[in-house]
């Protein structure tokens, strides 16, 4: 996939999703719920996206430890940062607008939806991620995100100004943007871990006519297990 931005652009952007930018993000909001407003949107928050980010991890770690995943669509996992970003930006702006009019609130998430879509275009754009694991990812994100919008949409307004909730989600943003978490590394070794297999199942192979399973891990005899 081309777009005419260069490289260093898109790398930027796609950074933006990353679980170490947008986690923060999504605690600093539960927590502005939880101090502004009531402990039950904080928690309805958390619980919609841990739910849908244990999806994503299972289905990546379904394809790392088995294999599993839909050739014909080029499908091996939900994109994380399609997820996170469409997920945690629209609920971001909704929860800093929360005091405004509810025309305000709206075009605020449809804003947010916006930028998050942008990032999954960036996995893409980086072959990072196929066209239909974004997809999956902006999907399951926006659902995240609307539902809790729904749910949160009538919270008593004007108990926090929107502007040190704003500026406390954009220094997050500012201080954490790049900074890399191992999170592909950890579900590797989790599915490896499970599966028993010596090595992870890999796009370019699995869709290769001459395509082969990994080998399972082999049982070390007492005697090799001493000598290891």
């Amino acid at each position: 996939m081309n777009v005419d931005l260069p490289v260093s652009t898109w790398i930027s952007v796609t950074a933006l999703g990353s679980v170490g930018v947008m986690g923060p993000v999504a605690l600093i909001v539960a927590a502005w719920l939880a101090v502004g407003y009531r402990w039950k949107y904080a928690g309805a928050w958390l619980a919609l996206l841990g739910a849908a980010s244990s999806l994503v991890a299972l289905s990546k770690i379904a394809f790392i430890g088995w294999g599993i995943g839909v050739r014909h669509l080029d499908f091996t996992g939900i994109s994380g940062h399609a997820l996170m970003s469409t997920a945690v930006l629209p609920v971001a702006i909704f929860v800093a607008l929360l005091p405004a009019r509810g025309t305000i609130r709206a075009l605020g998430v449809a804003f947010g939806l916006l930028l998050g879509v942008w990032v999954g275009v960036s996995r893409v754009v980086l072959d990072a991620h196929s066209v239909s694991e974004v997809v999956a990812g902006c999907a399951l994100g926006a659902a995240v995100a609307l539902a809790f919008v729904w749910f949160a949409w009538r919270a008593e307004s004007g108990k926090l100004a929107p502007t040190p909730v704003a500026a406390s989600l954009a220094a997050v943003v500012v201080a954490l943007h790049g900074m890399p978490v191992p999170t592909q590394h950890w579900i590797t070794e989790i599915a490896l871990g499970l599966s028993g297999h010596e090595r992870p199942y890999v796009r370019a192979s699995w869709k290769s006519k001459a395509f082969r399973a990994p080998e399972r891990r082999t049982e070390l005899s007492p005697d090799e297990r001493a000598a290891a």
